[in-house]
């Protein structure tokens, strides 16, 4: 037997580095197969681009256990096949056939002596390009993984050099678009675009030729799939089968359509990271002009509600999906129980009395020592069917007995280590009430839910990657249709936990009032708070679908955030923490009607009418005592602009109380003679009760990261542990802050279209954003009372309004440091 230094030296041969040929030779599934493999070439050395195609060879048949490798593996090393496209091709027909009995029809089905020519690959790229030049010189190049995506699904260039097709590619693009500049960066846009418009010595003529306010282009659903793994996942039909007629009748019920599922389990509300998941599972099918389920995967009753149910639908329709099916895994539980007794009766399941100590140190226990098998695993069948039996009717306390799958104790994967296919639970099911006491565990029930609906793709996250051996196993095993499950990187952010035993402990801790705290980031806390579900969808469409597991910094989903607002949402004036200003030299009933719109330069927004009078209030975070020159705001014998308003004003006095705070500011309204221009303008908010000014807000809430650290399971920096993290003044509740008259129009507005009556209805009130100009964007939150009769009887006394600060704005990050005003 080969030792692990001759393997290494085996497969460093093939052009693998010291380090990856060592950790190989130690892969007890992956080094006797592509040992197996190398022998079959019956070489010694190899070029590289062959040795990493013996490499890709062994690395699907440790995984598919894919036939006729010696044939594939002599069909490289002659150089037959010479691309991972063709290696691909090959062992999907071998999956099938016999090569050795077909070599015309496997030389055909894998390309093999193609040659497609540097001329032929320019004209079909140049065609694709083409046909989309108008998107790609509107979109630029945001829209290069689309395209590039549509040259890959060329099958004139299915066996064309892939990095002679990218290559060119690159060049066509470049050749129509020009290198990435300033149109390519939104980032560095808006920054030049600021400081031109700072810039009081730049030309007329080049202020008016400077671009409009760019719009928000996020990433679209193609674009998630157009590159990397998943672009290349397999075609309906193209799944091999333990016996061809389970994919003849795979085929004749679905057409060839892809289908996928989404299938949570509901004890919890969906989080950040489902949001990933429903995009890829809804999204793949989508984009494939395919269907995706909804299916609840409710085998534990003792965890899951109705409560939960609602919630996950109510995500999903949020996200902008709607699930072609609503389905249960209960809706299978006599199917399911069928298939046990089948799977006992072939000899491939036991009843099990063992305790779960005892079934660990079966597995190896804590020293991962041999593994023995149980002492029940080879009763008799007719034995273990009658204490299955006996299990259904209750004859067992929980976890006096449990039915395990007989599969591989030797196999180093521990989801082939007799898992466990029901266990004993009395607990009332939230559908089938008490009907049954035997319940179908993950590992037996997820796979066979997936045969029952002919999913062509189970798509799930990264921690389920060994279980894609049992799932096979399962469905082989009753000579039931296979499906592909494929796997891709889960997604997490920073400075949050999304477990739901801890999000429980926080809520149980008295550290969140519940599981929607707009500090969360499940997707009801998400929605609650007011961020907008395209920004989300844009989020994870953004970061594309990998296998790599990834932690991203929230700053990233809030500019995501900011993005959208900036598109949605109108610009109305507010004091967080107002004071008072009275303009001396105005008489006391002052009043002019002031046109502004809801959003500049965006006439779709329309505009409202606020009144100005001779009193006002600013925010506090508008003026100093002290003034400085690096302060452009209002101070004492200072000057600053007020929006919409055509002169400025000057403070002339500083009034105050006992306890020293300002009690009200005296400025002069300079409406007479010349003045200089202001540096800034400030929001201000009128005092005129006749026409409802100002809105007084009975509560705002400003919201930071719950978590103090951008991990708070690192004990090196939070030795303390995760709860010890929690900023315990995350949450900061304002009251006493006025907004202006706009505020409540658009209340009055939204209540009286059909959808803003049935979110009311619901309590759905997150839709109702605004910007507080220069402070941030807020969103009403679902404490707020808007009596339908308050609304349209116009009385703001009878309504109760309380905002959520969704976001800061993007310059308010460092202008406001430290500031709860901001």
């Amino acid at each position: 037997m080969a030792t692990v230094e001759d393997l290494t030296t085996k497969f460093e041969a093939l052009g693998l580095t010291a380090e990856k040929a060592k950790e190989t030779a130690g892969n007890k599934k992956l080094a006797p197969t592509l040992s197996t493999i190398v022998d079959a070439t019956g070489q010694a050395t190899f070029e590289k681009s062959s040795g990493m195609l013996l490499y890709t060879l062994a690395a699907t048949a440790a995984k598919e256990k894919t036939p006729h490798v010696e044939y594939i593996a002599k069909a490289i090393s002659s150089g037959r096949l010479a691309s991972t496209e063709q290696v691909s091709a090959a062992t999907k027909f071998c999956s099938k056939n016999d090569p050795a009995a077909a070599e015309a029809a496997f030389d055909q089905a894998c390309g093999v002596g193609v040659v497609v020519g540097d001329e032929e690959i320019a004209a079909k790229v140049r065609g694709v390009v083409d046909s989309a030049k108008e998107k790609l010189l509107e979109e630029r190049y945001r829209a290069q993984g689309r395209v590039l995506g549509l040259v890959k699904k060329l099958p004139d260039l299915r066996w064309a050099d892939s990095g002679k097709v990218k290559s060119e590619f690159d060049a066509q693009i470049l050749a129509l678009l020009g290198p990435k500049d300033e149109r390519d960066d939104p980032a560095k846009l808006k920054k030049e675009k600021k400081a031109a418009a700072s810039s009081s010595s730049a030309p007329a003529s080049v202020a008016k030729s400077a671009p409009g306010p760019k719009k928000w282009e996020p990433a679209t659903l193609e674009s998630m799939f157009a590159e990397g793994e998943i672009s290349r996942l397999h075609k309906p039909g193209d799944n091999p089968q333990i016996k061809p007629e389970l994919m003849e009748a795979h085929l004749a019920a679905t057409k060839g359509q892809v289908i996928t599922r989404f299938p949570p389990e509901p004890n919890g509300y969906l989080h950040i990271g489902h949001a990933k998941a429903i995009n890829v599972s809804f999204g793949y099918a989508k984009t494939h002009g395919g269907v995706c389920n909804l299916r609840y995967d409710d085998t534990n009753p003792e965890a899951e509600e109705e409560e939960y149910v609602q919630s996950i639908l109510e995500a999903i329709r949020w996200l902008g999906f709607e699930p072609h099916q609503i389905l249960y895994s209960s809706d299978y539980f006599q199917q399911l129980y069928e298939l046990a007794v089948k799977l006992t009766e072939r000899g491939l399941a036991y009843v099990c009395h063992c305790t779960g100590e005892e079934i660990h140190d079966q597995r190896g226990g804590d020293a991962m020592g041999p593994r023995y098998a149980c002492k029940h695993r080879d009763r008799p069948v007719a034995e273990s069917l009658a204490e299955f039996q006996k299990m259904k009717e209750g004859r067992y306390a929980a976890k006096e007995a449990m039915l395990r799958m007989k599969m591989d104790l030797e196999d180093g994967n521990p989801q082939m280590w007799d898992l466990v296919a029901y266990r004993i639970l009395y607990a009332s099911h939230h559908r089938t009430g008490t009907e049954w006491c035997i319940y179908p565990t993950y590992d037996f029930t997820h796979c066979l839910c997936d045969s029952f609906e002919n999913i062509t793709h189970s798509l799930c996250t990264r921690e389920f990657t060994q279980s894609r051996q049992s799932y096979y196993w399962l469905c082989d095993a009753l000579d039931v249709y296979k499906p592909v499950q494929w796997e891709y990187g889960r997604l997490n952010i920073t400075n949050s936990v999304l477990s739901k035993r801890k999000l429980l402990k926080l809520r149980d801790e008295g550290l969140i009032a519940a599981l929607d705290d707009p500090r969360l980031y499940t997707l009801p806390a998400l929605r609650r708070r007011g961020v907008p579900h395209q920004a989300i969808n844009a989020f994870v469409r953004e970061l594309g679908v990998t296998t790599a597991n990834t932690t991203i910094d929230v700053a990233r989903l809030e500019n995501h955030v900011r993005d959208a607002l900036n598109e949605l949402a109108p610009r109305i004036m507010a004091a967080i923490h107002p004071i008072k200003v009275v303009l001396e030299n105005l008489p006391e009933d002052h009043l002019e009607e002031i046109d502004l719109p809801y959003k500049p330069r965006d006439e779709s927004f329309g505009s409202h009418r606020v009144p100005f009078t001779r009193v006002l209030y600013i925010d506090e975070s508008d003026f100093r005592e002290v003034d400085s020159p690096d302060y452009y705001r209002l101070a004492p014998n200072k000057s600053v602009g007020l929006q919409g308003i055509p002169h400025p004003i000057t403070c002339t006095e500083v009034r105050k109380n006992a306890d020293g705070s300002v009690a009200e500011l005296v400025c002069r309204y300079e409406n007479e003679g010349k003045h200089a221009k202001p540096k800034t303008f400030i929001q201000w908010v009128a005092d005129c009760p006749k026409l409802g000014s100002p809105v007084r807000l009975d509560e705002v809430r400003i919201y930071q990261p719950l978590f103090k650290h951008a991990n708070p399971y690192d004990k090196t920096e939070v030795p303390g542990g995760w709860l010890s993290d929690v900023d315990r003044d995350s949450l900061q509740v304002v009251k006493g802050a006025v907004a202006e008259v706009g505020l409540w129009d658009s209340i009055k507005r939204y209540a009286a279209a059909e959808a803003g009556k049935r979110e009311l209805a619901a309590h759905h009130v997150e839709n109702v954003r605004f910007q507080f100009m220069r402070i941030g964007y807020f969103a009403l939150d679902k404490d707020a009372v808007l009596p339908v009769e308050a609304i349209e009887k116009n009385q703001l006394s009878n309504a109760k309004i309380v905002m959520n600060r969704i976001v800061t704005l993007k310059e308010d990050a460092k202008k406001e440091a430290g500031k709860t005003s901001a």
